[in-house]
């Protein structure tokens, strides 16, 4: 498979380009290598079908940022055409307006016309994961409820028996066009036909069941693979998964928003994990081997004789995968020292008898530095 060129380049512009310097390009381009003006030249239906995905993508601002961060990975499976594999009636029917003006029907001229496809809503749901699922990835089967194709009619909207005839209005192409005489001139206006709704044609017998849309309410079930290392509020898409569009149209995309559930004990802070540690006094003094929760399970890690409160810990590699792959974060151990509350006598005498020691006299020196020190070294 070929590597995909980037999309400010099939377009030629910058990065900074503003959306309508990038609608500008767009029709430049498609204008260039329309197959109207390109017949029987697969090269350039190839170039027209790349300029109306990066268009398709350049243009949204939402797939623009993923773009931006994570290039073409992170707009997989976000709702994207696929370059080669739209139909020219997908690109006419979602940007036909940048050929108008230019001498080309909206289909392309030719004798083609310009009629309405119907493109299904999109649907959003939320989908909740907790850390270890996030961690490694995780395959969810969705349950929506949507609009589908009707079996009935198998989505044409026609009862059985009944046929498709054309508009009589707008003679099948979708639009009426109607000239007003102002003092200015005459003023042409054209706009959808009101009696097909811009689809050219019309039912002579409608469908019983879905009464001649072409969908109806039903269940589906949508099986989504999440990559691991994505993060609360995320969302993705998978193209055609929405509801169905009108009489055979295109469907629309299911939007899938990431709900990341907190873990009982560790904090997220980007690839990283954070704990807050309590250890005993005795323990601080004497060095211990202490567990901590991690994310498949837990670890021991040891505590050197002396370790003051603040220290951070690190287990390397123990946090959350990169999105992209590059590895995964850390699992910080804050270190924090317990001092006990209620103390009986025996006890506050023993505490009282080693205060009087110089190895129990507080004596700052120059590594013992304070939390955020300790973390802003660590970072650095």
């Amino acid at each position: 498979m070929s590597q995909k060129r980037d999309y400010y380049e099939i377009l030629e512009v910058s990065r900074s380009a503003t959306e309508l310097e990038i609608k500008k390009a767009y029709r430049q381009k498609a204008l260039k290598f329309h197959p109207d003006k390109n017949p029987d030249n697969p090269e350039a239906e190839v170039k027209f079908k790349e300029a109306a995905e990066a268009y398709e993508v350049l243009r949204d601002p939402q797939k623009r940022q993923r773009y931006d961060q994570f290039g073409h990975e992170g707009l997989r499976g976000s709702g994207g055409f696929g370059g080669a594999g739209m139909s020219m009636d997908d690109i006419f029917s979602q940007f036909g307006d940048i050929f108008e003006n230019f001498g080309f029907g909206g289909f392309g001229g030719g004798g083609r016309t310009r009629r309405r496809v119907n493109k299904g809503t999109n649907l959003r749901v939320k989908v909740k994961m907790n850390l270890q699922e996030i961690a490694t990835g995780v395959e969810k089967k969705i349950k929506v409820s949507k609009y589908v194709s009707c079996d009935e009619c198998s989505g044409t909207g026609a009862h059985k028996g009944g046929s498709f005839s054309t508009c009589s209005t707008c003679n099948g192409s979708g639009q009426v066009t109607q000239v007003t005489n102002t003092f200015l001139g005459q003023m042409r206006t054209t706009a959808t036909c009101p009696t097909c709704g811009g689809e050219g044609q019309t039912i002579s017998e409608k469908c019983h069941k879905c009464h001649g849309n072409g969908i109806v309410r039903g269940d589906d079930v949508i099986k989504v693979k999440i990559p691991a290392g994505v993060s609360d509020g995320m969302q993705l898409s998978l193209s055609g998964k929405g509801n169905a569009g009108a009489r055979g149209g295109i469907p629309g995309d299911l939007i899938i928003m990431v709900e990341e559930v907190h873990h009982p004990d560790l904090v997220r802070d980007g690839r990283n994990l954070i704990y807050d540690k309590y250890i005993s006094f005795t323990d601080a003094a004497l060095g211990a081997t202490v567990e901590v929760p991690t994310i498949e399970n837990k670890a021991r890690i040891k505590i050197t004789p002396g370790t003051q409160a603040g220290k951070v810990l690190r287990l390397k590699g123990k946090g959350v995968p990169d999105l992209n792959g590059f590895g995964r974060g850390d699992i910080l151990i804050n270190i924090n020292v317990w001092t006990p509350k209620n103390l009986s006598k025996d006890e506050k005498a023993i505490l009282e008898k080693l205060s009087k020691s110089e190895n129990f006299q507080p004596n700052p020196t120059s590594k013992d530095k304070g939390f955020f020190e300790r973390m802003r070294e660590y970072f650095n």
